[in-house]
């Protein structure tokens, strides 16, 4: 099933996300099915649970596309669960980004260059991991959803103003995606 993708403006993209329950486990394989589904079509390589009306602790990634550019990246498929960054480290570096809820915009980002992060996977097996370069920006951006956190909030109060505009047609559905958006209530 592919969702629509909620867009700026929609309060659950504010909204820190709930943790999974282990008696939950079983529906969770047709949801991530779903979301790699949905990402997929709408030509993603992160998608969070909030993104789909979901405010749970989960995310998907699927960077492979990106690995021409990044080889770190290549067969860097997977599902974070309940997923906690316990430590950010190294250089902090700055590049862009954007954004499925976010269409047709994309800015400069400073993000920390290594993360540590405890997550469970889709059998709900925990996992305590370090990723580095561009496996942990993804990992940052789309772990930023399910806090509550859009990759706009890191821009300087100056930036934030100029993409008002944008922001704010967005909000009202005045943007042109190939795939099915939620709009804010």
């Amino acid at each position: 099933m592919i969702y629509p993708v909620v867009v700026y403006g929609h309060p659950i993209l504010r909204k820190e996300a709930e943790d999974f329950l282990p008696e939950e486990k079983e529906e969770l394989k047709q949801l991530i099915d779903d979301m790699f589904e949905t990402m997929y079509n709408a030509d993603g390589v992160g998608l969070a649970g909030p993104q789909i009306g979901l405010s749970k602790r989960i995310f998907v990634i699927d960077a492979t596309p990106l690995a021409d550019d990044f080889p770190e990246l290549a067969n860097f498929r997977k599902v974070f669960i309940n997923a906690r960054i316990l430590e950010r480290a190294g250089d902090k570096v700055i590049d862009y980004e954007g954004c499925l809820s976010l269409p047709g915009i994309s800015e400069e980002v400073s993000r920390q260059s290594k993360v540590k992060i405890r997550y469970l996977d889709a059998d709900f097996n925990e996992h305590e991991e370090i990723y580095e370069g561009w496996s942990a920006r993804v990992i940052q951006h789309e772990y930023d959803h399910i806090q509550g956190i859009l990759f706009v909030d890191h821009l300087a109060a100056l930036k934030k103003r100029l993409l008002k505009a944008k922001l704010n047609a967005i909000s009202k559905g005045k943007v042109n995606v190939n795939y099915r958006i939620k709009l804010p209530k």
